[in-house]
């Protein structure tokens, strides 16, 4: 019997198995931001156990709140600023090099097929579009992955997902991966992977990808995976060029990573997507999902862009194509985070940043603030938010606030109409 790419990744790191159904693995990367990280290097340090395995194999940022908004986040990025340079962690972004985790540890080329990663951090899923095993975890495996290198899981069983069809135009892959969570519901794959593939897939570029893979976990998802192949080569390049001859030798390298034809899956979901229209969130749950159609018209209060979901630049050359030369209505406020440094100084070489602000965005730094609702966007009580964000959670941006989860170009169509719009109208 062949195994999936998620067996392939358990089998090649276990370290141990002390009990039935449940492997110790050894780490390549963990993760570490400023929210859930000091509470695990508190609990070591109070322990008498203020180490690191390999501080080489350790990235830590701070992006939840940056900058630090009040004494309380002033002190978690303190604290999380100081074991960095404590125990020289090379890896290590500060204010102004800073910018979301799950957008900037990919860029520097940190993640790899076939590696295993971890975070406090749910949309830690989001890595497994390179063919890695990448899952959130709770304190005491965040602590135990600092101090030891190793986590332990219940070996996952894998969902395919065969995607076919042709996107159709204002079809992006936030609509597909809500499409997903609508016909599983957020727990239809609790202690699962999710194994995308197909031709759409294979047509996407890496952020699309980490798009997918970033909302596993709103199926109740352990980890998303596609397949590395020569886009995952193209985008890796630059970071493995002295590791391999040819682009070529690398991809040969990486598809041993690819799940076998006679692999055993859990369940196989085939999904047509030649008629898919925009959907956009209505309720509080992400499976509650419906076309844009039938939600258009609904007021918004605010728009933003941006997220680990989609905030990288491709996102913003959408949205961009749609606002140019247009204003938003008078009735929203909107607000742009690019996810990255990076991503913010592309977007200002090509002009997309002067179309966001003459449109009458407000263009923030890098930063997950408004996202989980703690800064730069925070709704007040009964304010209703277009977000391409990843939760709808009620008080997910601000305690009685509403969330529709879009993709950038509906949130872009909405800003100009200031009611949740169809992008299709301006493309």
């Amino acid at each position: 019997m062949g195994k999936t790419t998620a067996e392939k990744i358990f089998a090649s790191h276990l370290v141990d198995e002390p009990f039935p159904g449940t492997r110790v693995l050894h780490l390549d990367v963990v993760m570490c931001h400023e929210i859930t990280t000091p509470i695990a290097i508190a609990d070591l340090m109070a322990r008498g156990k203020d180490r690191v395995f390999n501080n080489a194999k350790i990235k830590a940022v701070i992006d939840h709140v940056t900058p630090s908004k009040d004494t309380k986040t002033a002190t978690q990025a303190k604290m999380l600023r100081d074991w960095a340079r404590r125990h020289t962690i090379k890896d290590f972004f500060d204010i102004g090099h800073n910018g979301v985790c799950h957008a900037l540890f990919p860029e520097k080329g940190f993640i790899r097929p076939g590696y295993t990663v971890i975070m406090g951090d749910s949309h830690t899923c989001t890595h497994g579009a390179f063919g890695a095993f990448a899952a959130g975890v709770g304190t005491t495996d965040l602590e135990v992955g600092i101090l030891k290198g190793v986590c332990a899981f219940r070996e996952p069983k894998t969902i395919r997902i065969n995607i076919h069809g042709t996107l159709p135009q204002g079809v992006y892959a936030k609509d597909v991966i809500l499409h997903v969570i609508g016909r599983l519901g957020v727990n239809g794959a609790t202690d699962r992977v999710m194994e995308f593939r197909g031709p759409v897939v294979e047509a996407m570029t890496m952020e699309s990808r980490m798009t997918l893979c970033n909302m596993a976990i709103e199926a109740g998802g352990t980890s998303g995976i596609c397949m590395p192949d020569a886009v995952t080569v193209d985008y890796l390049w630059p970071f493995i060029q002295g590791d391999y001859p040819t682009k070529e030798a690398a991809l040969a390298d990486f598809k041993k990573w690819w799940s076998d034809e006679d692999a055993e899956y859990d369940r196989v979901l085939d999904l047509d997507v030649s008629g898919l229209a925009p959907l956009v969130t209505y309720g509080y749950k992400p499976d509650m999902v419906k076309p844009v159609t039938e939600m258009a018209g609904e007021p918004v209060d605010q728009v933003y862009l941006g997220s680990c979901t989609n905030g990288r630049l491709e996102d913003l050359r959408v949205a961009a194509a749609i606002l140019k030369g247009k204003k938003i209505a008078p009735n929203v406020r909107a607000i742009l985070s690019p996810a990255t440094p990076k991503i913010y100084s592309d977007a200002l070489r090509e002009g997309l940043i002067d179309v966001f602000m003459e449109a009458g965005f407000c263009v923030t730094n890098p930063t997950c603030g408004a996202c989980l609702g703690m800064s730069n966007g925070v709704l007040a009580e009964g304010e209703v938010c277009a977000s391409t964000t990843n939760r709808n959670f009620m008080g997910r941006m601000g305690k009685g606030g509403m969330v529709h989860l879009m993709s950038p170009a509906t949130s872009a169509a909405t800003a100009i109409e200031g009611t949740i719009a169809d992008p299709r109208r301006y493309l």
